[in-house]
């Protein structure tokens, strides 16, 4: 075969392969790598939507890190419900999860009654909690001073917003539960009965079976749990509005992050410092910092997928 004919054949295949990945690259570059790379010009630009960018080097990384007041509560508040929030459900959609493949009778009315709150819009979710968890007029307040139990003041009391945030979140915790049931359900019956024949207990079981088994689907929970607390925005920024009671009409500007910036996040920064603010550059700079944290901690929980597997070990 001629030379010719063999670099015709490898540019055939080559041209070949690459139809092929075009949808791909096509969504690659058009979803990703522009955005991306515009993300990171525009944060070394002073940019107000309405007039050319400028140059401005790094002054909208330093307003960001030095001078604007917001970032670093956010950034707290961002981590914490990435450590906490994301722990818990996990957790907690594990244990029901548990029980529900326990139960003999009636497993589809608790399976139902689990996942319904899961498919209620988180804002209506949002203000029903808030309604719920009003420190002056709500009944959970009501029936916690009629057993003598101090009430906290929930989404108006800076040291519980956050708690009162991870209740929400639990409570529509109905996917994790589904996952976690299906799984379960597929972990071999025949492992069970060798362990209980080799006079293992039921935390042994659990813990040298099942959780090898469910390893996989506990690392999908734990980083899609991680992306979706690095990108909440909506639950918190209207449980700061309906409870400080401030009505936004035309022409006000709410700040989020009531009470005391305690339910301020990343994302909401964001959208303050680019659609509200104008200042495209500051709120390509806290993006870029989501990104960066996003990619740190998925690249943490891959590495240490090892771990988990080897639980059992």
């Amino acid at each position: 075969m001629s030379s010719n004919t063999l670099r015709s054949k490898r540019r055939r295949s080559a041209l070949r392969t690459a139809a092929f990945m075009s949808p791909w690259l096509i969504g690659f570059v058009v979803f990703f790598a522009y955005p991306m790379i515009s993300t990171l010009y525009f944060s070394f630009m002073h940019y107000d939507g309405f007039k050319p960018p400028t140059w401005s080097g790094t002054k909208n990384w330093t307003y960001v890190f030095e001078s604007y007041p917001y970032f670093w509560p956010a950034l707290r508040n961002t981590l914490w419900l990435v450590v906490i929030t994301v722990t818990l459900r996990v957790l907690f959609g594990l244990g029901i999860g548990l029980l529900i493949t326990k139960i003999r009778t009636g497993t589809g009315v608790f399976r139902t009654l689990f996942y319904l709150p899961y498919l209620a819009p988180p804002v209506a979710a949002t203000m029903a909690f808030a309604f719920l968890l009003n420190p002056g007029t709500g009944p959970v307040n009501s029936i916690l001073e009629k057993t003598g139990i101090p009430a906290p003041g929930w989404f108006n009391d800076p040291s519980w917003s956050k708690p009162a945030l991870t209740l929400l979140f639990l409570w529509g915790v109905g996917d994790l539960m589904v996952i976690f049931m299906a799984a379960l359900l597929d972990v071999p019956k025949e492992q069970y009965e060798a362990a209980e024949l080799d006079g293992a207990s039921a935390w042994q079981r659990f813990r040298f079976v099942t959780i090898p088994n469910i390893s996989p689907i506990i690392m999908f929970a734990v980083v899609t749990g991680v992306i979706a607390a690095m990108q909440c925005y909506t639950q918190p920024l209207v449980a700061g509005k309906v409870a400080s009671g401030v009505i936004q009409g035309a022409g006000t500007m709410f700040e989020p992050g009531y009470p005391d910036k305690s339910t301020l996040t990343l994302p909401q920064l964001v959208y303050n410092l680019g659609f509200q603010r104008f200042d495209y550059g500051s709120a390509c700079v806290v993006a870029l910092v989501l990104f960066a944290l996003s990619m740190a901690f998925t690249a943490i929980l891959m590495r240490r997928r090892g771990g988990l597997i080897q639980a059992g070990d």
